[in-house]
């Protein structure tokens, strides 16, 4: 049976809830140039910087720095050790699958971390990894095509949204 007196309450809020993301995630997108912390903190800076990442095939530093960020959460003694080693295998030591560009020095200190691990055994390695996508990665993605391109539908969409309230 089709409800012709109008659309169920349900959709008028599911399309309203839309569009106040869409405004959030507009406003999101020219606070991704404020700092490379504005981009980390958005769950879609984040995935719009993995794909910029992917095309330089050089995601390996952002997957450390979330694994990193993951491992951080972790609780458990046990798993911490495993989790540890996993990370260090896929992305710190010498020939690793995955290898972060790290000098030797912070590798050396990252491997020594794993007999006692905590959940600050990657910190050096993650800040050194941080820094290097801050000062090399971020800048290139902030002058790429598909950030520009986002950042101008978003500005325009800010812009068309003023003009008409």
């Amino acid at each position: 049976m089709e409800m012709r007196s109008g659309e169920p309450s349900g959709k008028v809020k599911e399309r309203e809830r839309g569009k106040r993301a869409h405004r959030n995630s507009s406003q999101e997108v020219l606070e991704w140039r404020e700092s490379f912390d504005q981009l980390l903190k958005s769950k879609s800076g984040v995935n719009a910087f993995h794909t910029f990442l992917k095309t330089e095939f050089s995601e390996e530093n952002l997957d450390f720095w979330l694994a990193c960020e993951d491992f951080k959460k972790t609780r458990s003694k046990t798993k911490l050790a495993s989790k540890a080693n996993r990370i260090f295998e896929e992305f710190v030591q010498n020939e690793a699958p995955r290898e972060v560009n790290i000098d030797h020095e912070t590798r050396e200190i990252t491997r020594k971390n794993l007999s006692g691990a905590t959940s600050a055994c990657f910190n050096e390695a993650q800040a050194k990894t941080r820094t290097l996508m801050e000062k090399d990665s971020y800048p290139r993605f902030l002058k790429s095509a598909s950030y520009q391109d986002m950042s101008r539908q978003a500005a325009s969409r800010g812009t068309s949204k003023r003009s008409h309230t």
